[in-house]
């Protein structure tokens, strides 16, 4: 009997592992039929979202005449860097990128202090009307920013700062968008963590100092990264805060570098090659710190 048994055993184990194997047969190869798909369609994305760049480097390296015929094309039919050469020589683009680099470093910075700060009173300072306030803040998202560009040249004339640094950088030194980021955060961070704090004697803003900001980098650093794209590469603002060329940034003078101004042509060469060189800061900050771009559940789990 025993013997019996063991041969059926033996017998019936290929026949129930062979449909096994080829169930994990089909599985295996339905994951990499998926995953080649998921990966094609990723590439296509991508080479839709490259392509234009790819373009605008490809022609910064052309002629007028090449650019013009051959939009398209990512090979130039003659090399030129006669772009970048009239860029340092017939272009101001230093005085561009030291406009740009001024008002982006002062704008971060404002932003990364003034809406933490915010951000950290609405989240946990009890006041009459925070409510109020807060939406307040939710409803200027909701604003479109061309609205606010003719009542902001107004105020800034009346009060002085049209076409200055100042009327550059203060309107810009804090936006609600950073504020509404930060308090989010803060609210995640549990209240137990500034009880020792208040123990000790700590007051607010040493607590929020000491004890929160270093909580909070992984907003800092989202805030940061968005803070300096936005103002780097901020345009609306600068053509109602100023007239001056002196003052032009990278963005209103590449604007200013139409058909003829300085040349004949419809000079799209010069004007990409502005373009990429514009385009390499962002593109450092944010590879340097696209890691640590914010997961709002890390400075709970530091505290």
């Amino acid at each position: 009997m025993t013997a019996t048994s063991t041969t059926v055993a033996s017998s019936g184990a290929p026949k129930d592992a062979a449909p096994r194997v080829y169930r994990k047969r089909r599985l295996s190869a339905r994951l990499r039929t998926t995953a080649t798909l998921s990966y094609i369609m990723l590439i296509a994305l991508a080479l839709v979202y490259i392509y234009p760049f790819l373009i605008s480097i490809a022609s910064s390296f052309k002629t007028d005449a090449d650019a013009t015929g051959n939009p398209l094309s990512l090979l130039p039919q003659t090399w030129s860097f006669a772009a970048y050469d009239r860029l340092f020589t017939d272009v101001p683009l230093p005085l561009w990128a030291m406009n740009s680099a001024i008002v982006t470093i002062v704008v971060t910075a404002g932003r990364v202090f003034f809406d933490s700060l915010a951000g950290y009173a609405l989240s946990r300072l009890n006041f009459r009307g925070r409510t109020i306030l807060f939406a307040g803040f939710i409803a200027v998202l909701s604003v479109p920013n061309v609205v606010l560009l003719i009542p902001r040249f107004l105020i800034l004339q009346q009060l002085g700062l049209y076409d200055s640094y100042a009327g550059m950088i203060i309107p810009l030194a804090a936006d609600a968008a950073g504020i509404f980021i930060m308090k989010q955060f803060f609210d995640s961070i549990p209240t137990s963590v500034e009880e020792a704090a208040r123990i000790d004697g700590a007051g607010v803003f040493r607590t929020f100092w000491t004890i929160i900001l270093p909580m909070a980098r992984p907003a800092l650093v989202t805030l940061f990264i968005l803070s300096f794209q936005g103002s780097w590469n901020e345009f609306a603002h600068f053509v109602v805060s100023r007239q001056s060329a002196d003052l032009n940034t990278l963005t209103t003078g590449v604007a200013s570098l139409v058909s003829g101004q300085l040349g004949t042509g419809n000079q799209y060469p010069l004007q990409l090659a502005a373009a990429v060189l514009m385009t390499i800061p962002v593109a450092v900050i944010f590879f340097i710190f696209q890691k640590r771009i914010m997961n709002t559940t890390e400075g709970a789990e530091k505290g």
